[in-house]
């Protein structure tokens, strides 16, 4: 059964509280997502240090439940 984009959101900001999680769904089958997430815990981070915090809140999901996710990361300006 696929995620939907609140679950995703919620799994994000449980595990990132002050990011700001923009979640699309970008088929309409709630398996492809995109996602900006913005936090300040991002700041200093490379970017790809900013995706494993992402995919760390899913805790797994990736690649299983949740088929796909383009994700764009960042700290606030």
């Amino acid at each position: 059964m696929p995620m939907n984009a609140s679950e995703i959101e919620k799994m994000i900001k449980e595990a990132i509280p002050d990011a700001q999680v923009t979640i699309r769904d970008m088929a309409g089958d709630g398996d492809h997502y995109a996602a900006e997430v913005v936090s300040e815990s991002f700041r200093g981070k490379s970017r790809v240090q900013q995706h494993q915090m992402v995919y760390q809140a899913l805790q797994g999901k990736m690649g299983g439940v949740l088929h796909a996710l383009a994700l764009q990361t960042s700290a606030p300006d």
